[in-house]
């Protein structure tokens, strides 16, 4: 364990991440997207993608996703939240069957099944690691694109699972698509660190999967939010709410 720190260690030394601290006010138009908070990604033994144990790297990602959820609801702030969902005659190589529709893995988790009831908050089943992609209506339409364009979001806060898979797909369509003019009045596209987690598949377990390729969870959630940062999000370790947090 020691040695795989060190070399951790010494890649973050080689590929750092500048970060940030965000306290948001409510000056600017800012809308929280939560990826894939599903039971199959984020509640122990929910399937093959999930936990097999307790994560604290999951746990922290999910208890940050719930305090962040609350205040935008408790301010009635857009929140955006994608479900990954997948039917079983469409796979998704090289990964497993995962969150299969109509099953409790494809739900969120308990910690958060109260957004259904929510009016600020816009739920969308995806059956695609790219959330945008997975948006579009059988007219065409987009409801993210539409969610950005009637709430006038500025500024999209972005937390969820996996950090170097479903939220960094995530990211990056989104950084394309404001850049080409697609997501008015969008500007900036944050990514709070210890809102994103990823999941855990040493070499000594992956081995012995056929097709699987090992995922150090603490390297791949670094190289996550290094990606994301070069492709132009902004990352946060830190996001405040000033007193509001307090009332």
């Amino acid at each position: 364990m020691g040695s795989e720190t060190t070399s951790i260690d010494v890649i973050k030394t080689q590929i750092p991440i500048e970060t940030q601290s965000l306290s948001i006010t409510g000056d600017v138009n800012t809308g929280l997207v939560l990826v894939d908070l599903v039971n199959g990604f984020c509640t122990v033994g929910s399937g093959p993608m999930a936990p097999s144990a307790p994560d604290a790297q999951i746990s922290g990602m999910v208890d940050e996703s719930v305090r962040l959820s609350r205040l935008f609801c408790k301010k009635n702030w857009p929140v955006f939240a994608f479900l990954d969902s997948h039917h079983p005659d469409k796979p998704e190589p090289p990964y497993p069957p995962h969150c299969i529709v109509g099953t409790p893995d494809a739900e969120l988790i308990p910690a958060l099944q109260w957004l259904e009831n929510e009016s600020n908050v816009t739920l969308r089943r995806k059956d695609c690691i790219d959330g945008i992609l997975g948006s579009f209506e059988k007219d065409g339409s987009n409801v993210f694109v539409d969610w950005v364009k009637t709430n006038q979001i500025k500024v999209v806060l972005v937390v969820g699972i996996c950090t170097d898979v479903c939220v960094l797909d995530f990211v990056c369509s989104t950084l394309s698509a404001r850049n080409r003019g697609l997501l008015p009045p969008l500007e900036d596209v944050i990514v709070y660190s210890r809102g994103c987690a990823t999941y855990d598949l040493p070499v000594s377990i992956s081995r012995n999967i056929k097709g699987a390729l090992p995922h150090p969870q603490e390297l791949m959630h670094h190289i996550g939010l290094y990606m994301a940062s070069g492709r132009g999000a902004k990352v946060v370790s830190e996001v405040s709410f000033g007193l509001d947090e307090e009332q």
